[in-house]
């Protein structure tokens, strides 16, 4: 054989080397390739339906999911990859350990605030466009996610809570169907509360409140605090509807010549005793709306409405998909003359569902 033969014999057997090779790598690692591939499928598909699904809390079902895919692949890549079992058992030890020692620490991390994010779920104390107060923080909320709640201030900014400090701070969540709007005043002891209750009664009418009542507060040393309320039925203005009362408290106070000494009213000048600490009068009395201006509340929120929109949105959507389910199920029941009828009531109500599914898609993009 020469030596041209022989260089070809010896390459086709490297050659041949390295396919081997490759098949034998193969045939081992092909369990933890697919299984990997299959994980990665398996997200994909929840994130697809995730953002397909409008209904509430789908992204914290997301978040969940891929959590117990993540795991499940990476304990079952562990079972089949070609290792020596002892060398597998000491991998899986490991990881229980590591899981162990995340369970135990959850009291103060990552793995609390998911817990936190779970009960609030469970519990739904609040939803998006819900205004809330924690402690110093108040704002409408715009976001609920596994592991925070982001809430949009009155200054338009957006504050993170985490879960674990909701779950663990008394949280204040105004009644979407309407709330109590209070405003405080301090009058001097020389006015007859009796003939301060009908004014402030009065302010609170004028600023559009339902049901008024006032309350003495307090005895100060220098003045009597009282305290007017009344019923907001619409909930989406309570800045404003705050600021109008306490401006129509003023404007009947001083058009009554009645002196505010609130908080705490010191004169260092001389007056007569007739005196009294007031405005001039105004020389003309303004409608109201006659300066009507675009509430501050629609920008200061305006995350805040894009996610109440979004959610009242999505509960029309429900609704109208159970009234679909029912309306079948008459429809099967129905005698022959009403089923025209409830076919055309059927196809109104399938058309305003597609609509609003739509809808709602093109808003959840934009956000």
């Amino acid at each position: 054989m020469n030596e041209t033969a022989m260089l070809r014999l010896n390459h086709s057997w490297e050659v041949e080397g390295v396919v081997t090779t490759l098949v034998s790598l193969f045939e081992a690692l092909w369990p933890a390739t697919a299984l990997v591939a299959l994980a990665a499928g398996l997200i994909l598909v929840a994130r697809w339906m995730s953002r397909r699904s409008h209904l509430e809390g789908s992204a914290l079902a997301y978040q969940l999911t891929v959590w117990f895919i993540a795991s499940v692949a990476v304990i079952s890549i562990v079972v089949v990859l070609p290792i020596e079992s002892a060398t597998r058992g000491q991998i899986l030890s490991l990881l229980g350990v590591v899981l162990t020692a995340v369970i135990a620490l959850s009291s103060t991390t990552f793995v609390a605030n998911a817990m936190a994010g779970v009960m609030l779920q469970a519990t739904q104390p609040f939803r998006p466009g819900d205004y809330v107060r924690v402690g110093t923080e108040f704002g409408r909320v715009t976001r609920r996610s596994l592991l925070h709640t982001q809430i949009q201030t009155e200054t338009s900014d957006f504050t993170t809570l985490p879960n674990l400090l909701l779950v663990n701070t008394p949280v204040t969540v105004l009644h979407r169907e309407g709330t109590i709007i209070t405003a405080e005043v301090s009058l001097g002891y020389d006015i007859d509360y009796r003939e301060v209750e009908p004014k402030l009664l009065e302010a609170a009418a004028q600023a559009g409140l339902e049901e008024p009542f006032v309350l003495v507060e307090d005895l100060l040393d220098h003045a009597v605090g009282y305290r007017v309320c009344g019923f907001l039925p619409e909930m989406k203005h309570p800045l404003s509807a705050r600021s109008k009362l306490r401006k129509k408290v003023l404007e009947v106070l001083h058009d009554n010549r009645i002196e505010i000494a609130s908080p705490s009213f010191m004169n260092q000048r001389a007056l007569a005793p007739g005196d009294r600490a007031i405005p001039a009068p105004r020389l003309a009395a303004e409608p109201d709306g006659a300066h009507a201006e675009e509430a501050p509340e629609t920008k200061i929120f305006e995350k805040a409405e894009e996610a109440a929109s979004l959610e009242e949105l999505k509960l029309e959507q429900e609704n109208l998909r159970q009234n679909i389910k029912r309306e079948r199920a008459h429809l099967k029941e129905a005698p022959e003359a009403e089923k025209s009828a409830l076919e055309t009531v059927i196809a109104r109500l399938e058309q305003r569902e597609q609509w609003l599914a739509g809808l709602i898609e093109r808003r959840s993009a934009k956000s």
